[in-house]
């Protein structure tokens, strides 16, 4: 749907100046000659391509709905002989970190024959001396088998993004003029803040981003790396807890996923499973008690079929507990613990009705984020880690490199922290995620009050 006047969409991607230096990289700007090519100037694909019943379709050809084409410039604007490139890690850990820290490395060196590439270890901290980490040189042989550990081999940290003024003055002080920053949307923002104040004191740097979020949240991206490696992880865990449950009187596995604010994961892991009977999300609110509350249906679904299994999302069910009131060191607010207040509701619930049930709750989160990535996720971040260095050497900044509409495309980062992804209730993603569950539309005893508590909490700062 269209965005409102005051939320005006703007594509455009800033650049450092006019690009001069013929590219090392001997690709064609001509088609049939069996030569992989340039991506021309001026190439781009539509963001808005729906067409909504008899609605006619307003077709905007400029930037506020046009998205620029990713990947290698004839001309360039760094001289490759000059570059200083720095990368670093921010934020919780996610599959895939080290495949796109290796990809860039490997590209800057092998493709455009950069030789000093900085890895800055802990995220922004890195930038900060009185941590004390001193940055690597990195190379290809370095880096060439990182792709098959999980983690980051450069190692993270949260928070330490506000301190714009203390990063930039490492960045000037090293004669740092490109740099990658892999992280998610506060990341992002702290990059964005970096961008700004390196444009305020007229330094030559391309600031790019590489977006970081298992959840899949940011706007725009079709899918962020490392999500479909969560997905198959969490499978393997709901499997695995649909045997237990299968195998128990009255058996109940629960699954507590990663999702903060949207439930990509748990959708879509009830989607694969198959084996899944609730899936509880952000997006959608239930209650727990009354007739159509939540303990409700999962009983009558033991009365049905003896064993039961639900998959929860980390930030779904927050207007039921109690707010902790505290934000970690990225800023982002601490959410109360979902997975083991419902285990404990779940058997006082039964207990309470003389009703014998065997539980097992699970908590792979950890265990998934630094799973090492699928074949899937091992293609896209390599994509994704090529593109990002060569929008870096066509002197790019302000910016990220995702997938949209499946083409990799260069998006300003201001578009794409603007808000949140969500999953949307009346959407065919979560219709086809009730259809795979067989769970009720909706576990509410009065829709308009589980609105405003849903509301309430959405509202709150992050």
């Amino acid at each position: 749907m269209a965005d409102s006047a005051n939320d005006k969409l703007d594509f455009s991607i800033e650049t450092l100046g006019e690009c001069k230096i013929p590219s090392p990289i001997e690709l064609s700007n001509e088609f049939g000659d069996f030569r992989a090519n340039y991506v021309r100037d001026g190439s781009f694909i539509r963001n808005a391509i729906s067409i909504y019943g008899d609605v006619e379709p307003v077709v905007s050809l400029d930037s506020t709905n046009l998205m620029e084409k990713a990947g290698p410039r004839k001309n360039i604007y760094f001289d490759p002989v000059h570059v200083n490139a720095a990368i670093c890690t921010c934020g919780g850990l996610c599959p895939g970190l080290n495949d796109v820290i290796r990809a860039i490395v490997r590209c800057l060196w092998n493709r455009y024959g950069v030789r000093r590439i900085n890895g800055f270890r802990y995220g922004y901290k890195g930038f900060l001396p009185e941590h004390g980490f001193a940055s690597m040189p990195l190379d290809p042989e370095m880096v060439d088998e990182i792709h098959k550990i999980g983690g980051t081999f450069l190692g993270t940290s949260r928070g330490g993004g506000n301190r714009v003024v203390d990063i930039v003055d490492c960045i000037e002080r090293q004669n740092i003029n490109q740099i990658y920053i892999i992280g998610g949307d506060g990341t992002q923002r702290g990059a964005l803040d970096i961008a700004n104040e390196v444009e305020r004191r007229h330094m030559k740097v391309s600031v790019i981003g590489i977006p970081k979020t298992v959840d899949n949240d940011l706007e725009f991206i079709d899918r962020s790396f490392g999500f479909e490696t969560a997905v198959q992880k969490a499978k393997d865990a709901v499997s695995s807890i649909h045997m237990e449950a299968h195998s128990q009187i009255n058996g109940i596995g629960l699954v507590k996923l990663m999702g903060r604010e949207s439930g990509f994961i748990a959708t879509q892991t009830a989607l694969a499973s198959h084996e899944a009977n609730f899936c509880l999300i952000p997006e959608v609110p239930f209650d727990l008690d009354g007739p159509n509350g939540f303990l409700h249906y999962l009983e009558k679904r033991l009365v049905a079929r003896g064993h039961a299994v639900i998959i929860v999302a980390e930030g779904a069910g927050q207007d039921l507990l109690n707010a902790t009131g505290q934000k970690d060191a990225s800023g982002n607010k601490k959410l109360a613990d979902i997975g083991v207040y419902l285990r404990d509701q779940i058997n006082t619930y039964f207990e309470k009705k003389g009703i014998h049930i065997n539980q097992k709750y699970i908590d792979p989160g950890y265990e998934i984020r630094a799973s090492v990535t699928n074949a899937n996720d091992s293609v896209y971040c390599e994509r994704l880690g090529n593109n990002a260095v060569h929008a870096a050497m066509a002197g790019k900044t302000k910016m990220v490199v995702g997938l949209v509409h499946n083409k990799f495309v260069n998006l300003p980062i201001q578009m794409v922290t603007r808000k949140r992804n969500l999953v949307d209730p009346e959407g065919s993603l979560w219709r086809d995620a009730l259809d795979a569950t067989g769970q009720p539309i909706l576990m509410v005893n009065n829709l308009q009050t589980a609105f405003e508590r849903t509301e309430a909490i959405r509202n709150q700062k992050h």
